[in-house]
């Protein structure tokens, strides 16, 4: 049997030769999940041994990283705005930079709530749901819908669901199929990777994560297109539509919206001072 600090030491060397740029932090988390502790016990126990089922298990996670894949999938979980969401393969990997997207819709929610007293919104292409389900935690009050192509997608949002308690209804379909009614606002992080840059992407992601929310065709755009030419059907006057894009697809989303009537489109960037966010507000 090893001891904590040799396991830790083992982790580390496995993934630093992987490549892994973030070996000591995966590590470091892939051992805590193991054991079930915090990482200050195991520095304070750092010569407690291990034992073998649990050297075993520890040993094949960090195998499983070494190969890439993805941590969060390993965890089966990740972290997004101030919550905790299931994740796993069929389901992309909530990033930091969507939280900005979330950040500006929850500062319309708060003033569109100001006035109106039901408020429906809908989070399309939903992947694990961890957009639309944190505007809910923030907004209890809002009408929910959460729609995704993917059915193995949406067995994951349903346990989102469920892990919050929350009221949502979940709808299958490609985009707009099989909704119905009007929306105050869409909020949308679709596949928008161009089509010949998917292979270029690092190996957790190009390998691991699913291409069909990836990408978005051969200049990136082809979603934004559909779901703003049929979005108008879906929104009343003066209701929302928000966007993740591309760092360099501001201009091109914020001109495809204007074309269909959308107005005061603003284009908001992410931590990093790249475009992330475009959205604004329809006109007939």
């Amino acid at each position: 049997m090893s001891s904590i600090q040799q396991l830790l030491d083992i982790g580390k060397e496995k993934l630093i030769a992987s490549g892994n740029e973030y070996a000591k932090y995966d590590r470091k988390v892939l051992l805590e999940e193991t054991l079930g502790c915090n990482y200050m016990y195991m520095l304070t126990h750092g010569e407690e041994e291990v034992p073998a089922e649990k050297e075993e298990r520890y040993l094949s996670l960090i195998e499983r990283r070494a190969e890439h894949y993805p941590l969060q999938y390993l965890l089966g979980y990740a972290h997004f705005m101030d919550y905790t969401f299931f994740v796993n393969e069929h389901v992309l990997i909530p990033r930091n930079d969507t939280e900005i997207l979330v950040e500006y819709a929850d500062h319309v929610l708060k003033q569109m709530e100001q006035g109106q007293q039901s408020i429906r919104v809908l989070d399309l292409c939903c992947g694990s749901g961890c957009i639309g389900i944190s505007l809910k935690l923030y907004h209890p009050e809002i009408e929910l819908t959460l729609s995704d192509v993917s059915k193995d997608a949406l067995q994951v949002v349903k346990k989102n669901v469920e892990q919050y308690q929350i009221q949502a209804h979940v709808n299958c379909g490609d985009l707009f199929e099989g909704l119905a009614g009007s929306y105050d606002m869409i909020v949308c992080n679709p596949p928008y990777i161009e089509s010949e840059v998917v292979d270029t992407l690092m190996p957790e992601v190009k390998e691991y994560e699913p291409v069909l929310a990836l990408d978005g065709g051969e200049d990136g755009l082809i979603f934004y297109r559909r779901i703003i030419e049929q979005a108008v059907k879906y929104l009343p006057e003066h209701g929302w539509i928000f966007f993740e894009i591309g760092s360099d697809q501001g201009k091109s989303v914020s001109e495809l919206m204007q074309q269909q009537g959308f107005a005061d489109v603003k284009i908001e960037r992410d931590y990093a001072g790249l475009d992330r966010v475009v959205y604004g507000q329809f006109h007939n």
